[in-house]
Parts: C-alpha cells; sequence; structure tokens
C-alpha cells in the first residue's frame, strides 16, 4: 500500500471516530443501553415487530433492533423519545440508515497502481 493510501484511509477513519466521539471512554450501559433500556426495547419491540424500512419496500422481515430515527448522540431526552424509535432488521440498521447516518464505511477500492479508485 503508498503512502498516499495510508493518508486517505487514516483521513476516513480519523473523521469517523470524529463523529463517534460522544462515545469514547463509555460502557454501553454509560451511554444508557442498560437494564432499563433492554426492557423498553423488548416491548417496543413486541408492539412493533416488522422492520419499518422492508414494509417501505413491501417485505416483510422481523425487526430485531430499536433504532433512534435521530441520532441522539448522549441527549437523554432524545434517546428515551419513543417517537424517534423505530424497528429494523440488522440488514436495514447495518447498511440503509448507516448510509443515511453517514457511518457506512466503504472500503476505497485499490487500483493496480496502488490509488484508490472513485
Amino acid at each position: 500500500m503508498t503512502d498516499t493510501n495510508l493518508i486517505y484511509l487514516h483521513r476516513q477513519d480519523r473523521n469517523f471516530k470524529f463523529m463517534e466521539q460522544w462515545r469514547n471512554d463509555k460502557t454501553t450501559a454509560q451511554r444508557g443501553y442498560g437494564a432499563r433500556w433492554q426492557r423498553a426495547r423488548t416491548y417496543f419491540l413486541n408492539e412493533h415487530p416488522l422492520c419499518c424500512y422492508c414494509q417501505r419496500e413491501q417485505r416483510i422481515e422481523a425487526a430485531t433492533i430499536v433504532d433512534h430515527i435521530t441520532p441522539h448522540k448522549g441527549d437523554e431526552a432524545l434517546f428515551w423519545d419513543q417517537e424517534n424509535w423505530q424497528s429494523l432488521c440488522t440488514q436495514c440498521h447495518n447498511t440503509t440508515k448507516a448510509q443515511e447516518e453517514g457511518r457506512h464505511r466503504k472500503r476505497p477500492r485499490i487500483g493496480l497502481d496502488g490509488y484508490p479508485i472513485e
């Protein structure tokens, strides 16, 4: 890998870390995902068992994740606002939702010359 590619990948990594800065040095429970969240999550998934993204596409898929529509970034009021929750399947959460939030990090394709292909 060339120096240019390393710089490019480093910039991507640094930008990702900056976006996730509010999470640094916090456990899952400290970020709000403790026992209370697990109970609320289970209740919400029982009430909303299907992935809302799949439903929009006329597909039926069981939801496994309660997602915050607007990322709360540590805002406790927004975290617990059920109007800000949606049920998603793992696939939609890790792809479609991640792309919407800019979290989906595609690795750059590298050409034979060692430079990223746009």
